[in-house]
């Protein structure tokens, strides 16, 4: 799929009557008539097929931070959700996707101006894509955390409603916006604060005073201060493995690893390869990150300046092709290292300032980052309905902006209209899809119970029998539960 570029060309009127129009072609209650295809694919097959290409001895901690309970599993499932998806009928409004948008892929950051703001977080999947897509994955992941977290039926229509409310008005704000002023928003402090106290009152907006707070403390020392120590007066990396594991450098190893320095340097803006030109690397280590992401391969960079308190990490993340390229009939190859890159700039507000991309010495494609730059996500588990609910707004706010830099705000305005069919639409999307997901989490949960998929290794074999058959039995209290709340839905 490619961007669209009658944004350039057609006015706006022109762009909101073919948005109008489009739901002639694909009316929105069709997202919420959703069913999977007749072939669909057993969704453990998927996992291992998109697994085939990971760091095999990795594998065993994916499944096992999968498992806990439907939401996480669904965390790791970007793959199985991009079938549904990509081979059911979609509006063909294209904007530029995060791929993975659930609830969990935002957060508070700090910009490269030191400002605290909120955006999505994660790039792995970014791709052109309906619209829709990520709104789908959105909505539907705060139904299941919602269920996960033990919260009312009502309570969890709610913060899916929410959430799909909240994206369609802050799509009609944004297509109402000037170009540059569109482009130049953002969800900041200010905003997070003032929803707080309309929401909650001051009692709420003390709570996300300290939130921010607690984002500003963990800056790159909060990341050196827990991934490194002091040796024989250098600083190093700990040795943690197999979540932390530091890479021994001999010989011509560090010239290779300069020689790649070098290259993702070239990546980036002018005024920022200056900045790195003055840190040279002096530690490697290989770091597990993530739910879905475990398996890939994962390195964290300790760099130092002009002395021994001027230190620095960077992330370098192996990036494989999106979920969402297989349903692309005009997918080219491409370095999925600058896919991910040009995504995560196309669609947040401010990223990085060590943002960019490098091809390893064995051709596999990587892009660079910092680890930890004031970045935090809430506790899904933790979060009270409430809570949720104000979450959901952010998040839907949010996504909604990162789609209008990319796509037609305009036109997909239009389309989503000022009622709330939309949202209803994809309120049944969701209720269906978490009934989906919790038969596919059982069919995971029998597959870790029968050997065909590993599990981390337990304190003893009494332990690991006793975490599959609970979670065997969880997903059938999920999977019943939520077929009776979906068949109870009109």
């Amino acid at each position: 799929m490619t961007l669209p570029t009658a944004v350039r060309r057609s006015s706006a009127l022109e762009r909101a009557a073919f948005g109008k129009n489009t739901r002639k072609t694909h009316p929105r209650t069709t997202l919420g008539n959703w069913q999977p295809a007749s072939q669909r694919p057993d969704p453990v097959s998927i996992l291992l097929e998109q697994e085939a290409t990971r760091v095999p001895e990795l594998l065993p901690i994916r499944h096992s931070r999968m498992a806990v309970n439907p939401f996480t599993f669904f965390r790791g499932t970007a793959a199985i959700m991009a079938y549904d998806l990509g081979t059911y009928p979609n509006s063909g409004l294209v904007s530029q996707l995060c791929g993975d948008a659930h609830l969990s892929n935002f957060g508070i950051f700090g910009s490269p101006d030191r400002a605290m703001i909120f955006d999505i977080n994660d790039f792995d999947e970014t791709y052109p894509g309906a619209f829709e897509w990520d709104v789908a994955r959105t909505v539907a992941s705060f139904y299941i955390a919602a269920k996960d977290n033990q919260f009312t039926e009502l309570d969890a229509q709610t913060a899916a409603l929410t959430a799909a409310a909240s994206y369609r008005t802050a799509m009609s704000q944004y297509a109402s916006m000037n170009d540059l002023d569109q482009w130049y928003s953002r969800v900041d402090a200010a905003f997070l604060l003032d929803l707080a106290k309309s929401e909650g009152g001051a009692r709420a907006e003390k709570s996300m005073n300290q939130t921010l707070n607690k984002a500003r403390t963990r800056d790159r020392w909060s990341a050196i201060n827990k991934l490194t120590e002091v040796v024989d007066g250098t600083r190093q990396f700990l040795n943690q493995p197999p979540l932390l594991a530091r890479l021994p450098m001999a010989g011509d190893q560090w010239d290779v690893i300069h020689a790649l320095f070098e290259e993702y340097r070239d990546t980036l803006l002018n005024d920022r390869r200056e900045l790195l030109r003055r840190y040279q690397v002096i530690d490697f280590a290989h770091k597990v990150v993530g739910v879905g992401s475990v398996g890939l391969r994962a390195f964290v960079v300790l760099l130092q300046g002009r002395d021994a308190d001027d230190v620095l990490v960077l992330q370098v993340k192996e990036a494989v092709q999106s979920a969402l390229a297989p349903y692309d009939s005009d997918a080219e190859a491409q370095d999925d290292g600058h896919r991910v890159v040009t995504g995560q700039r196309l669609m947040q507000a401010a990223s990085d300032v060590f943002l960019g991309w490098i091809t390893g010495s064995a051709g596999r494609h990587f892009y660079v980052r910092q680890l930890r730059d004031m970045k935090w996500s809430p506790e899904i588990s933790a979060l009270t309905p409430q809570a949720m609910r104000g979450y959901a707004q952010i998040c839907g706010k949010t996504l909604a902006r990162g789609h209008a830099r990319s796509g037609d705000s305009i036109a997909i305005a239009a389309y989503l209209g000022t009622s709330d069919t939309f949202d209803q639409s994809l309120l049944r999307f969701a209720q269906r899809y978490s009934v989906q997901v919790n038969e596919d989490y059982e069919a995971f949960t029998r597959a870790i119970a029968d050997g065909t998929l590993t599990t981390a290794s337990s304190e003893d074999d009494a332990l690991q029998k006793r975490f599959t058959l609970e979670s065997h039995a969880s997903a059938q209290v999920y999977r019943d539960r939520d077929a009776q709340a979906a068949q109870a839905t009109p």
